[in-house]
């Protein structure tokens, strides 16, 4: 069971969640467009900072496939995540993304807020290597970190449906994430909000290895 961690802002973060064991560290990147994006200069501190055989994932919450090519230039993670919402950024632009950024993996978010989430994430089927389930409010020119649940049986067709691994995130913590592995049977599951501690966006090292080992030990 993959497990990730977002948002991951200090190398004192990454080191310590790394040294946990969980196999994704999440940093959001960007130009500042987004609140708490870091530069690449700072997310590039925070990756030299991961111990292996953890990796970091990059975040992108921009649908401007420009700066998303050359910011992931600069940093060159190990992978790619695109959070855009679906409208702004379409199957297409991850394909054209991919060309130009052959040696990286790719992880798109689909946002589950229907029975259409199977097929939209039918669309990114086989072209990254991971498609992300997570929560979304309809309007929001990004996907996810919202910190609640989703209809679950619905990411279960997902996972039956596609092919490409399946990620599961959306509300994730330690007091839940079993009963979602036990309903959805994804290959990972994704915390950020319900592994922060209360009331910042920096990270609690107790709720992110109680997370970290239910879902290894299910």
């Amino acid at each position: 069971m993959l497990t990730q961690i977002y948002e991951v802002a200090t190398p004192a973060e990454a080191e310590a969640i790394s040294s946990i064991g969980v196999d994704h560290v999440g940093v959001l990147v960007g130009d500042g467009s987004f609140p708490r994006e870091l530069p690449v200069h700072k997310a590039a501190a925070v990756m030299k900072a991961i111990r292996a055989p953890s990796v970091l994932s990059a975040l992108f919450l921009s649908a401007d496939v420009d700066l998303i090519e050359r910011m992931a230039r600069e940093l060159n993670p190990q992978i790619v995540h695109l959070g855009a919402s679906n409208e702004l950024l379409t199957p297409d632009h991850v394909v054209a993304l991919r060309k130009t950024l052959p040696t990286l993996k790719f992880m798109r978010s689909v946002p589950v807020t229907g029975p259409v989430a199977v097929r939209v994430a039918r669309t990114y089927d086989g072209i990254v290597e991971w498609i992300l389930l997570d929560s979304h409010r309809i309007g929001d020119i990004q996907i996810g970190a919202q910190g609640v649940t989703h209809d679950w049986s619905i990411s279960r067709t997902i996972v039956e449906t596609v092919h490409t691994p399946v990620i599961l995130a959306g509300g994730l913590g330690p007091d839940n994430v079993e009963e979602a592995i036990r309903s959805v049977q994804p290959a990972g599951v994704d915390s950020k909000t319900k592994t922060d501690r209360e009331g910042t966006h920096s990270k609690d090292w107790a709720k992110v290895e109680a997370f970290y080992r239910a879902a290894k030990n299910y």
